[in-house]
């Protein structure tokens, strides 16, 4: 090889390396990193390196931000609290560009967006960014922030139109995840309703980067004539709604397979109008990713009337040998399967589970579940023991309704769901560290109260639901025994758990000598080559630093505002830096915030 060729593929390399490209680390949603300038040896002295305030937060914890900002060369893209596209200089902080898609507009809350995609054509010099907000898909000029005019109708594609559900009640949003990149194709997923009020499907789309034409489209809820189609009873697949991918994909370039994980299919929590298996909700779905043509598929949850939707990218690592795609749950389970067949590499059971006593509702007779590894989170419901008091509240308050397992179906009586429909691994994801083999999942504890009420009169469905009701105790902790969140390291090699720690604390219940309880959390973990995680995402506001080989906590501080994100790292200049969106608000009712915190050792 000529040195010249040798020495700029080194370049490039390096350049690489001190990206963050994707918003979930790397195409196979890894969220790892193999910078090491911040390592276990001196993580105690990172520093804030620059604060970025958006300027567009809305008050009374009505905004939060869930994005983790992506990195190319020295620039930084993001998303603020009312859903701008912002570019920053990622050494500095200081704005370059930002896009309102909603300018114009009255201001309000409008949900949350998770980061944006890169694409680049190094021969044209066209760069662009690619961003999902309100009904549109938008595509920037990387440099300048403006819409490119050739892109969709002057830069924008209006995800409503082509959704093969012409007719349906129900609209199609943006998903709160970012598409994913393979060559000129943008994959997407979607936002849907949930609730018994008609929704649309939540077919998965392929777009052209350059022009914003629909390349190709996937039927969640298969269409007759296609595979799966017999698991929707009657003209159900008609009706039922969802099965939609909001928690992101990953891809295998190589093998030119998407990767999508899927949520439930709508009603939530009665399916008495979509009896039958319902393929491809809750499933992990491979597909061809330049003709979206179905490879292999793998159901987690049969016929879910719990709310249990695929929560996170498959995951894209090694286990036992073979290449695998892992996803985790919100009932606290790992499921590792073949990445070219879909099967499970570890042990995988079909167990019985409980029958609902709902009419018209026939719950599905078997689960899956995995022998390992085992779950990484409680799934029995045991009241709280932190005092006498809040244990007989508690014991008092769960005394006419059911507690059976996690899949003890919904009933008129209230059924208590553990870990919950937000307890278990969430939309932060996992990390992997790729030389140990360890995955790191952080999940909290925090159970549901599912309880079935008939509709009004004429509602058109027979059945809605109390809320989403959550059992806390008369202070408002969670109503079970702790730990209510923690951070749990698998070894995938293994399937066993290596280390579960706390993670977040109740100050004042640690006064009252109360062992560390951990908190609720959103947000997930990022594991780099220093041996070390970056996590933030807990009610107490803190920003840590953690010993990848033990969970021991090296350095922490208190942001302003509660970092309910997962992080990013990257370098500029030789300088490593790790970013948090401190967006507080969110479920955990924080106040809210507009910042964007890095840090950097001195």
């Amino acid at each position: 090889m000529p040195l010249r060729l040798a020495t700029l593929m080194l370049l490039l390399a390096h350049a690489a390396l001190a990206e963050s490209r994707y918003w979930a680390g790397d195409p196979g949603a890894t969220r790892y990193s193999a910078l090491n300038q911040i390592n276990r040896s001196n993580a105690g002295q990172l520093k804030i390196a620059w604060t970025y305030y958006s300027g567009d937060k809305a008050s009374r914890g009505q905004t939060t931000i869930e994005c983790t900002p992506i990195v190319i060369g020295n620039v930084m893209y993001l998303t603020s609290p009312m859903l701008k596209a912002v570019a920053v200089d990622a050494a500095t902080g200081k704005e370059i560009w930002r896009f309102d898609p909603f300018e114009g507009e009255p201001a309000r809350a409008r949900g949350v967006n998770r980061g944006v995609s890169y694409w680049d054509d190094a021969q044209k010099d066209d760069r662009r960014i690619l961003f999902a907000a309100g009904k549109h898909l938008y595509c920037l000029n990387a440099r300048t922030g403006k819409p490119i005019p050739s892109f969709g109708a002057n830069g924008a594609v209006d995800l409503r139109l082509q959704m093969d559900s012409e007719g349906r009640a129900g609209e199609v949003g943006a998903p709160s995840s970012p598409g994913v990149i393979y060559k000129d194709l943008i994959v997407l997923g979607s936002s849907n309703g949930e609730g018994p009020a008609p929704a649309a499907p939540g077919h998965i789309r392929a777009y052209n980067v350059r022009t914003g034409k629909r390349e190709w489209i996937f039927h969640t809820i298969p269409h007759p004539g296609e595979f799966g189609h017999d698991t929707w009873a009657g003209d159900s697949w008609k009706t039922a709604g969802s099965a939609n991918v909001w928690g992101g994909f990953s891809v295998d370039e190589k093998r030119g397979l998407v990767f999508a994980a899927t949520g439930s299919a709508t009603f939530d929590f009665y399916g008495g109008e979509r009896l039958g298996q319902n393929l491809f909700a809750n499933s992990v779905i491979a597909l061809d990713a330049a003709t979206g043509k179905r490879r292999w598929h793998y159901q987690i949850v049969h016929h879910d009337i719990w709310d249990y939707d695929l929560p996170a990218p498959p995951i894209l690592a090694r286990s036992r040998g073979k290449d695998a795609v892992i996803q985790i749950t919100k009932q606290g389970f790992t499921f590792v399967l073949d990445r070219e067949t879909g099967r499970p590499l570890f042990p995988v059971e079909e167990r019985p589970v409980p029958a609902s006593d709902i009419p018209g509702e026939k719950a599905w007779p078997t689960q899956p579940i995995p022998v390992k590894p085992p779950p990484f989170a409680p799934q029995r419901f045991e009241p709280t023991n932190i005092s006498p008091e809040a244990r007989a509240y508690i014991t008092k308050l769960v005394a006419d309704w059911r507690a059976g397992s996690f899949y003890t179906p919904p009933s008129r009586q209230g059924t208590i769901v553990t870990p919950g429909t937000l307890g278990g691994g969430l939309w932060g994801g996992a990390s992997i560290d790729p030389r140990s083999g360890r995955l790191f999942v952080s999940s909290q504890n925090l159970p549901s109260i599912m309880k079935i009420l008939d509709a009004r009169p004429n509602a058109g469905y027979p059945y809605t639901h109390e809320g989403y009701t959550k059992l806390r105790d008369a202070d408002g902790y969670p109503g079970v025994k702790p730990p209510w969140g923690q951070l749990t390291a698998i070894d995938l090699e293994a399937g066993t758990i290596d280390w579960q720690v706390p993670l977040g604390e109740h100050p004042e219940l640690t006064a009252r000598g109360i062992p560390k309880t951990g908190t609720e959390n959103y947000g997930g973990s990022v594991a780099t080559a220093g041996g070390i995680l970056f996590i933030a995402a807990t009610k107490d506001l803190k920003f840590r630093v953690l010993d990848s080989t033990n969970g021991v906590t090296l350095w922490e501080t208190a942001l302003e505002y509660g970092g309910f994100a997962t992080p990013a790292t990257y370098s500029v200049n030789g300088k490593q830096y790790v970013v948090i969106a401190a967006g507080g608000g969110g479920k955990l009712g924080a106040a809210s915030g507009d910042a964007y915190v890095a840090f950097a050792l001195p």
